[in-house]
């Protein structure tokens, strides 16, 4: 599903990734744990397209992503990666629907099509009673699952998340927790998380332990 091989990357003369070599089957769900610096959220970001690697290559669902170019990039991460963030990055203009929607419309699904595929996740979540609230009246946990819809609603062949629970209550935490190994025990998901906890990572199909830039 997933498979980095001798990654690089460099940022002037500071060298953060120092030659990573990963395999993710599909259906597993992986964590990614490490001290602050040691080059986590850059390797999530460079298998999520959001970054080009200085050296190696990376192959998701069969495909070299590192050979794309910008268009070809873009279109790959909007229908095959879905992204969790520890901040929640919904538009606050919108209601929780209308953000579900949005890849879904990036993607040229059509708005009947979207919206009823947004409304099953939201429903699958919890969240029926709060299609139409905005972010400002979701509480953070409502929030982050609404996140969690949205980066679902294209049925992407895999979930990267950073840090996705940092900012919530111990409740809200494990709540989200629990709904990733849902995700990956019902729906087969692939799931790829960044993450400062570790009982939530003791649980995880594989740890990928990270320090300096190489994965110990």
């Amino acid at each position: 599903m997933i498979r980095v091989e001798k990654i690089t990357k460099s940022f002037g003369d500071l060298q953060v990734l120092k030659g990573i070599d990963l395999e993710v089957p599909k259906g597993k769900l992986y964590s990614i744990v490490g001290p602050s610096g040691a080059g986590k959220t850059t390797l999530l970001q460079i298998i999520g397209t959001l970054s080009q690697p200085s050296a190696g290559n990376v192959f998701v669902n069969g495909q070299n992503i590192s050979v794309m170019n910008e268009r070809q990039l873009a279109d790959f991460r909007n229908r095959q990666i879905g992204f969790v963030f520890q901040f929640h990055y919904l538009l606050p203009e919108f209601s929780a629907l209308e953000n579900v929607c949005l890849p879904a419309f990036i993607a040229k699904t059509s708005k009947k099509e979207a919206e009823q595929k947004a409304c099953e996740y939201l429903d699958f979540l919890g969240l029926s009673n709060r299609l139409n609230h905005k972010p400002g009246e979701l509480s953070g946990g409502e929030r982050q699952r609404v996140a969690v819809a949205r980066a679902l609603i294209n049925n992407p062949s895999v979930i990267l998340a950073d840090e996705p629970s940092g900012n919530l209550d111990t409740k809200n935490r494990e709540d989200l927790h629990e709904l990733f190994f849902t995700l990956r025990d019902k729906f087969k998901q692939t799931l790829v998380i960044v993450t400062h906890d570790e009982s939530f990572a003791a649980q995880s199909d594989a740890i990928i332990r990270m320090k300096d830039g190489l994965i110990e």
